[in-house]
């Protein structure tokens, strides 16, 4: 049984946080050939980091992040990672990630979290985009999610758009299976919309989402982009249906053009 409750603000351990930089940071680096950019940009105090999800369980792209914002900026400016509960509630994963700062995504744990001016790392994809197909891997697939978008405008928080380019190619997903999940149920009981088929080291072709696999050693690309401010905060500016559409497609699509321009520079070397 885990001594972590992942509603708890106070499970992150700096300790923790350095070992881990130290130990993989520098492995993370050489395997993914990887270069992390932008971090001047990042504003002090309460943030909203917003990143594209890739690689399953394994997210590398906040991996590769964390590795280089930790040295640079400090325990100030790592995020604390809204976390699906089901993923980091796994046991063994519990343990790793929620003294990172990983705490159960909820609008509550967001807020209180702003309130102490922390910074907080949330996915909008989720599992469809961590999850979507090998065609899709240079997209950025939010499926029409906007709490994120919500959240900032009711905290009156920047948004800071971090995008990953390469992270989704450390395996290959055939199909989302977002069919099989709903003839499954899982998205009734476990709130996941997809259930791939993969083709994954040393696995080989899985269906479903649960393995932890070992990475193809791709180049993974990391920018911060510069914080987006938007004009109206607070919870009638939230409640507007309009202005959080339009929020969500300015930020949608500041990401994904960076994505794009990632992905063709990773192309082209």
């Amino acid at each position: 049984m885990s001594r972590y409750d992942i509603d708890s603000l106070d499970n992150r351990d700096e300790r923790h946080v350095a070992r881990t930089v130290a130990t993989l940071g520098a492995f993370v680096s050489r395997y993914f050939r990887s270069e992390v950019r932008g971090l001047d940009t990042i504003p002090d105090g309460a943030a909203l980091y917003v990143g594209n999800h890739n690689g399953g369980l394994l997210m590398p792209e906040g991996f590769v992040f964390g590795a280089a914002l930790y040295p640079k900026l400090g325990i100030n400016a790592m995020p604390y990672g809204l976390g699906h509960e089901v993923a980091i509630a796994l046991p063994g994963i519990r343990d790793i990630v929620v003294p990172l700062g990983a705490v159960r995504a909820s609008h509550d744990n967001a807020m209180r979290l702003f309130a102490r001016g922390a910074k907080v790392l949330v996915y909008p994809g989720g599992d469809i985009e961590a999850m979507r197909p090998w065609r899709h891997r240079d997209r950025i697939v939010f499926g029409g999610r906007r709490g994120y978008i919500r959240l900032a405008i009711t905290a009156g928080v920047p948004i800071v758009p971090v995008v990953a380019a390469g992270a989704h190619q450390t395996f290959m997903i055939l199909d989302d299976g977002r069919w099989l999940a709903k003839l499954l149920r899982a998205d009734k009981l476990f709130r996941l919309k997809a259930w791939p088929v993969t083709l994954c080291m040393p696995w080989g072709v899985v269906v479903g989402p649960g393995l932890v696999y070992w990475p193809w050693p791709t180049r993974i690309l990391v920018e911060a982009l510069p914080p987006i401010r938007f004009d109206r905060s607070g919870e009638a500016a939230a409640a507007d249906p309009d202005y959080v559409r339009q929020c969500g497609e300015l930020v949608e699509a500041t990401m994904q053009a960076a994505l794009t321009r990632l992905a063709a520079e990773r192309a082209a070397k």
